[in-house]
């Protein structure tokens, strides 16, 4: 999530409370059900709260349509994340997901949604405990009306709705330093299509460097490297989710898949999640397991492009769970091989799990922008960057 608001009265570690964690856990306890809060908070009297069904697809438009004119955009208002219905079907309707979480605001008179937040239920591990939470996303009010003061009311009111299906734990992610982060990561881009990125501004001429220099630095190979590679498919589902756990096991935080959750965040969606196996010839087992998802941005006054096809990294698994780095930047190669086939222009990542590993020998640049993590009601140890192996969208 892009934004996120604190309080001194909230259940998220401050940093000006100047304390050292000792220990990994809840702030606050559980409560009783009898003892929340039964009722919606009040909106402003022009406004209604709208249960948003994604499997409608006059209502996904709509979500579609608000996040597209009204989501994030860059400091220059030159880029804004072009999500898709696909997309978002597949963002927020995992197993297990609730759709009081996908929470709307209507204009009152004319039924118009104006604003939009969501929540999905997912499995945590911290250091040594799994903990049970909802993955907050896609918050979003309408430009005209962000002087309304809608998001803090809507913050207010999905918190009430998990806590009234007995989570009281969160995470959450913002590209602005609220205090207090349990991690902090920085976004790095790999041109695959360097010369659309310099004409659309993403990306600049180095000094010294012609436009046919800077395509010959970035050209990949034609085919992939690692033998026996190819699009994962449904029956790979219980290898790719035991080598995923079993990979997850290296880092401080990670996320903890179930079959059912690998088949539907990583089996193939053209357009939206590509994933790929390396298989034993000989053994017919996985060995290695890489993905990235797909995110267009919109290009804002632009005469050429009026988009750019982002691929952001996803999870991975190398041969050897991560012993061999070798093998592992292969792994990264070829799937930097296999977005540009997929026409993707740019693959971004973050410099979480392993992958400061083989930043720059792949080529990949510092983007301008942090990434914070946040726990709610929940305090944890801080996790440095390679011990991080969450991914939210």
């Amino acid at each position: 999530m892009r934004s996120f608001l604190t309080s001194p009265h909230s259940p998220t570690p401050r940093i000006d409370l100047d304390e050292t964690v000792e220990e990994n856990g809840p702030i606050q306890p559980d409560q009783a059900r009898e003892d929340l809060r039964q009722d919606p908070y009040p909106l402003p009297k022009e406004f209604e709260w709208s249960l948003i069904e994604l499997g409608n697809a006059k209502e996904c438009t709509e979500v579609y349509e608000l996040l597209c004119a009204n989501y994030v955009e860059d400091d220059d208002a030159t880029f804004r994340f072009a999500y898709t219905a696909d997309f978002l079907k597949w963002a927020l309707l995992p197993p297990g997901f609730k759709k009081v979480w996908h929470i709307g605001v209507r204009v009152a008179s004319n039924k118009k949604l104006v604003a939009f937040i969501s929540g999905i239920p997912a499995q945590l591990r911290v250091f040594d405990h799994q903990q049970t939470l909802v993955e907050i996303n896609f918050l979003c009010v309408h430009k005209k009306l962000r002087t309304k003061r809608l998001a803090p009311v809507m913050i207010k009111e999905i918190t009430r709705r998990v806590n009234l299906e007995g989570i009281f734990q969160a995470t959450y992610t913002a590209g602005a330093y609220l205090p207090t982060p349990m991690a902090t990561c920085r976004y790095y881009h790999r041109s695959l299509n360097p010369k659309k990125l310099i004409e659309t501004g993403f990306s600049a001429l180095s000094r010294n460097m012609t436009m046919q220099r800077t395509v010959r630095l970035y050209r990949l190979p034609a085919e992939t490297f690692i033998p026996g590679i190819r699009p994962m498919v449904e029956t790979d589902v219980p290898q790719v989710t035991a080598l995923l756990n079993a990979y997850m096991k290296r880092f401080s935080v990670a996320q903890v898949m179930s079959e059912e959750e690998v088949r539907h965040w990583l089996v193939p969606a053209r357009g939206v999640v590509y994933s790929y196996v390396a298989e034993d010839r000989q053994t017919e087992k996985i060995t290695d397991f890489v993905s990235f998802y797909g995110l267009p941005s919109t290009v804002i006054g632009n005469t050429v492009h009026n988009q750019i096809n982002a691929a952001y990294m996803f999870y991975y698994v190398p041969k050897g769970l991560g012993e061999d780095l070798k093998r592992l930047q292969s792994l990264i190669k070829d799937a930097l091989i296999l977005a540009q086939q997929a026409s993707f222009d740019v693959f971004n990542c973050l410099d979480l799990m392993q992958n400061a590993s083989f930043l720059e020998d792949l080529k990949f640049g510092q983007g301008s922008g942090n990434l914070h993590y946040y726990l709610y009601n929940y305090r944890c140890k801080p996790v440095p960057r390679d011990g991080m192996a969450l991914v939210l969208l």
